[in-house]
């Protein structure tokens, strides 16, 4: 039996971290995302998942960085207004952990990425939705994906580093269909 599974926004959260000047993490997350799971019942062993998020909803708590965030220097959010995931594969390590394959797209530039995903399980909320629940993380190179501003200080330290993670607490919630 296929079975959908669609994000619950209120109880999930898509962000990021980034080295900023080698010496710190500068953390932000997507406000405006959509997320859906397609599985074999309640197993998801072998899920489809798929994922989209607002550039124009980026926030890391300061209005000038998320304008910058949002110009042609990094994500142009004018012209591509999303990002997006697809998975390709899933690999069941053990009852809790999983590797997600899939393809994620940024400034329509394509590439392979693996996700971590650690399954919390499954429960039924007090209104009687079962949800699903997964910590993901991982790691990607902005410069693949055509976010290549960069600057150096005079000491030579690197504004902004190339590597991006990615740490997202995701619950699904079963649709009845």
């Amino acid at each position: 039996m296929n079975t959908t599974w669609t994000v619950d926004n209120l109880h999930s959260q898509i962000g990021f971290k980034v080295k900023h000047m080698m010496i710190t993490n500068v953390s932000g997350t997507f406000g405006t995302f959509n997320a859906e799971a397609h599985t074999n019942g309640d197993h998801f062993d072998h899920a489809e998942f798929s994922f989209s998020a607002a550039i124009d909803s980026i926030n890391t708590g300061v209005a000038d960085r998320d304008a910058h965030l949002k110009s042609d220097d990094f994500f142009n959010a004018e012209t591509y207004p999303e990002l997006k995931f697809r998975s390709t594969g899933m690999n069941k390590k053990d009852e809790e952990n999983y590797v997600i394959s899939g393809e994620m797209t940024i400034r329509d530039v394509t590439k392979p990425i693996e996700l971590h995903a650690d399954f919390g399980g499954i429960v039924v909320d007090p209104y009687g939705q079962t949800k699903a629940g997964f910590s993901i993380s991982g790691k990607i190179k902005r410069s693949e994906f055509g976010l290549k501003w960069s600057a150096i200080t005079e000491a030579g330290s690197i504004v902004v580093s190339d590597d991006i993670k990615l740490d997202c607490e995701i619950q699904f919630i079963k649709q009845n269909v």
